[in-house]
């Protein structure tokens, strides 16, 4: 079968830092679904591993993690699908990337594909719904409100790919006031087109834009990027007793800055129940499922923005540059091979 592969981690413009390979075809065993692969979504995370993660000596390490295809063949131990069914996933970090025709995934991350969208734009969705969606509903708990704030949370880089999901998950199921941050005319278009109440500048301080929105002090915000650049600011906006969340990798963040207030810090990482095993790694499949019933009652719409063409090492290359720009908007997908 076909992969997309690299066996010395680097800059994305070495020429082989992502190369079309033939691997043998993987058995599924025990819990894992054989999924023929229809299309996959580039993430942060692709960039990262494929810069500093070396496979095992005499390997290839394949990247890829959200994607969306048919189960072709099921393990013994499979209970709730079958093939021919059409599904959607994020993977998980310990195993071999959706970058390839072909990739075993543990049943329990896996969810039904929406029946109202293609392959393509459900692909651009699982990784950054399931981050969104544990983030605000598992960490900080935004249903369980902060006392004495405003019922509002800001949402740090919302044009980005968490950020869109994130601002429509809180629009479909809270009656929170969400205020996001985009720099960009189009990135803005694109949060306010997403269902945010307000959008304000993350290249200006954020405290003070805050605060002329006349709300009152937010009790939650969710920092996807750049968490380093405005932790003072946070501080400094968010109401007493509040929670905050990141997703990034500050190089330098001081915790204890969020003491006198009293703020809660919550790290999200989508991996760590399929890396620990976690007796209750089946949440993130049922939460897929329950996302696409929001997406078939129109409630939610996918965050594809670009397609690059099939799934081959230049058109993954294109996407890594992307990605590495910092200009994204949205997700974007390759599909077939």
């Amino acid at each position: 079968m076909k992969a997309v592969a690299y066996e010395t981690p680097g800059e994305i413009q070495r020429a082989d830092s992502l190369v079309d390979i033939e691997r043998e075809m993987p058995a599924p065993q025990g819990r894992d679904l054989l999924v023929e692969i229809k299309a996959i979504s580039v993430n942060p995370i692709d960039t990262k591993v494929r810069a500093s993660a070396s496979p095992e000596p005499g390997e290839w390490k394949v990247l890829g993690w959200d994607a969306a295809g048919i189960v072709k063949a099921v393990g013994d131990d499979v209970d709730g699908f079958e093939p021919g069914d059409e599904v959607w996933y994020a993977g998980e970090l310990t195993r071999p990337g959706t970058n390839s025709e072909y990739h075993l995934v543990d049943e329990r991350l896996v969810g039904h594909k929406p029946k109202t969208l293609g392959f393509a734009e459900a692909a651009a969705l699982p990784l950054t719904t399931i981050t969104a969606w544990e983030m605000l509903f598992d960490r900080l708990e935004v249903e369980r409100p902060v006392v004495g704030a405003a019922n509002a949370i800001l949402i740090i880089g919302g044009a980005g790919g968490v950020g869109s999901i994130a601002i429509q998950l809180l629009r479909a199921l809270t009656d929170m006031t969400v205020i996001a941050t985009a720099s960009r005319p189009e990135t803005r278009a694109w949060v306010e087109s997403l269902g945010a109440h307000a959008v304000i500048d993350h290249s200006q301080p954020l405290a003070a834009q805050v605060e002329q929105l006349g709300l009152g002090a937010p009790g939650f915000v969710f920092s996807t990027t750049q968490s380093q650049l405005h932790q003072d600011e946070v501080v400094e906006l968010m109401a007493p007793q509040g929670r905050y969340g990141l997703i990034d990798d500050p190089e330098r963040f001081v915790i204890n800055d969020f003491k006198r207030k009293c703020l809660s810090v919550h790290w999200e990482l989508m991996y760590t129940r399929s890396l620990f095993q976690t007796p209750d790694m089946g949440e993130q499949g049922a939460l897929l499922n329950r996302v696409a019933g929001l997406i078939d009652d129109g409630r939610i719409r996918t965050t594809l923005t670009e397609t690059m063409g099939p799934i081959n090492a230049a058109n993954l290359k294109q996407a890594h540059t992307l990605i590495e720009s910092g200009r994204a908007r949205g997700k974007v997908v390759l599909e077939g091979f």
